[in-house]
């Protein structure tokens, strides 16, 4: 299998992340005109060639292998495959859902993209014409569905890409309540799922729940530090990290460890007798300080904002000790219920600076406006990550950024 030219390679948008996954294609299709043009280029002096030589070899190569007979003339330039596979989505009156795939999959590995935390309207068969707002639930209902109707199609493998992994939050016990994010995953695995590619999961532990499944955690931090970068100099000396809470601390000290930085520790202590439902009313009881935050910069890293009134708290008691300015980096910006009119008063009353979140949590005009958010593309990472994977190429140098992160702080 040619690396210009991949052969069994399919992408599926689930519904309500047709933005996320058409990016993704588009940045696949770049990946692999720029690979075309540099091994041409190549191939062409190695060979003593002209490059329209290597072109009509890469051509014959291509009807070779064609399940097809080619009736058309060949290509004077190079053009990347589509890589999409259409895929109708329907929703029937008791609410039970159908994924119907519009052309053959037989042989393609196929990775299914699916925004499982998009809350906001989608337009389905069978549904309403201005579109409903899909449940978790119902979002991975349909992706069942979709991994299911690709399977009995004939497919060679099936592996997610999900920005956002369901259920992570339900990782441990203190009561009796189930671990649904280890379920979640077994389900896939039961499926026939291959591997899920996720963003910034809440929690390692999750992948030693799985047998066969792989899990392939990505990092958006080059992504995050690269905003970080227009709006502080890595060089301040007023510069400090600091963890938001105890399980974010080692988020932190890489960021820390990677700009020579201080770290310190914010500590909370939470009533889980109390669910968060709102900004403004949260679960916790006590916050203390382990570290000095007077008159500095500082930039807070977590995984994700739920109703925000974790981030809100630790931002205003940061502020009340002396903290001059506070950013905040987001891999998953969920913003559920009113959390963006809260986060909006706040930054109002000044008590952050600015949010930088990614676009793996789909956002329209009515966060993406907001003067204090700063939407950072994590697209590229994901088509890499599906390129490597396919054509059976190691994933570390994605997986572990540190070297890219490193050569943008000595730009500054």
């Amino acid at each position: 299998m040619s690396i210009i030219k991949p052969n069994k390679l399919g992408v599926i948008s689930g519904p309500g992340s047709e933005w996320f996954a058409h990016k993704v294609l588009r940045q696949l299709r770049r990946l692999y005109t720029k690979r075309y043009r540099k091994l041409s280029s190549a191939l062409a002096k190695r060979h003593g060639m002209a490059e329209e030589e290597i072109l009509r070899s890469v051509l014959l190569i291509e009807d070779l292998n064609s399940r097809k007979i080619p009736s058309t003339k060949p290509a004077r330039s190079y053009h990347s495959p589509n890589f999409e596979v259409p895929v109708r989505y329907t929703r029937f009156a008791n609410g039970e859902v159908k994924s119907e795939i519009l052309q053959s999959v037989r042989g393609l590995r196929v990775f299914i993209v699916h925004d499982v935390a998009n809350e906001y309207p989608v337009t389905l068969d069978g549904g309403d014409k201005d579109g409903q707002v899909l449940s978790i639930n119902d979002h991975l209902m349909i992706l069942f569905a979709t991994v299911n109707a690709v399977l009995v199609a004939g497919a060679e493998s099936v592996q997610l890409v999900l920005p956002t992994y369901p259920y992570s939050r339900q990782h441990k016990k203190s009561t009796r309540e189930a671990l649904m994010a280890s379920w979640f995953g077994r389900i896939c695995e039961f499926m026939g799922v291959e591997r899920i590619i996720t963003l910034d999961i809440h929690s390692r532990e999750i992948e030693n729940s799985f047998n066969t499944l792989r899990l392939e955690n990505l990092h958006a931090s080059y992504q995050i530090l690269i905003q970080l970068k227009r709006l502080v100099s890595f060089n301040d000396p007023n510069l400090v990290v600091v963890s938001p809470d105890t399980g974010a601390i080692l988020r932190n000290k890489f960021y820390a460890e990677a700009l020579h930085k201080p770290l310190a520790l914010l500590y909370k202590e939470r009533d889980y007798s109390k669910v968060s439902k709102t900004a403004s009313d949260s679960n916790i009881k006590v916050i203390k300080l382990l570290g000095d935050v007077k008159g500095k910069t500082v930039f807070m890293s977590d995984d994700m904002i739920g109703t925000g009134g974790t981030l809100l708290n630790a931002m205003k008691e940061i502020r009340s000790l002396g903290a001059e300015k506070i950013i905040c980096a987001i891999s998953l910006p969920l913003f559920n219920g009113r959390s963006i009119e809260e986060f909006d008063e706040a930054y109002k009353a000044g008590v952050f600076y600015r949010i930088i979140g990614t676009n793996a949590v789909f956002h329209n005009e009515r966060l993406l406006h907001k003067e204090w958010f700063i939407n950072t593309d994590v697209t590229d990472l994901f088509a890499r990550i599906i390129s490597r994977l396919h054509h059976g190429r190691s994933l570390s140098p994605l997986l572990d950024n540190r070297r890219f992160i490193q050569k943008l702080i000595d730009e500054q």
